[in-house]
C-alpha cells in the first residue's frame, strides 16, 4: 500500500518504512507527525483518489532529525563592469521515517 501526499508544497509517493527530507516541521525528534492532505492512496487493487484530499485518510510518520541541508552559492556576475556577489544559503529540513498510513 502506498500513498501521495503533500507537504512543504511538494508532493510525495510513500510506503511504510520509507524515508524524506521533507521542509521544516515543528517538532522534536523521535515525536510523531501527522499528514492529512493526503491526494491518492493505492496498491491493494482499492485505490482512493481524493477531490483534493481523501477524506479520512492519514499518514503517520516519526521526526528522525532536524538539519541544514548543504550550502548552495549564488554568485551573480557581469562582465566588464566589476559586478560580482556572492552570496550562500542553506535549508532547513526534516527528516522523516513513514510508520503507518490509514485510509
Amino acid at each position: 500500500m502506498y500513498a501521495i501526499f503533500e507537504t512543504g508544497g511538494k508532493q510525495y509517493r510513500a510506503q511504510v518504512g520509507d524515508k524524506f527530507r521533507v521542509e521544516k516541521l515543528n517538532g522534536e525528534t523521535k515525536t510523531e507527525v501527522v499528514f492529512d492532505k493526503v491526494l491518492f492512496v493505492g496498491g491493494d487493487g482499492n485505490a482512493k483518489t481524493g477531490t483534493p484530499y481523501v477524506d479520512g485518510a492519514r499518514v503517520t510518520a516519526e521526526i528522525l532529525k532536524q538539519a541544514r541541508a548543504d550550502k548552495v552559492l549564488v554568485f551573480k556576475y557581469k562582465s566588464k563592469k566589476g559586478y560580482r556577489k556572492m552570496r550562500g544559503h542553506r535549508q532547513y529540513y526534516t527528516e522523516i521515517i513513514i510508520r503507518n498510513i490509514n485510509a
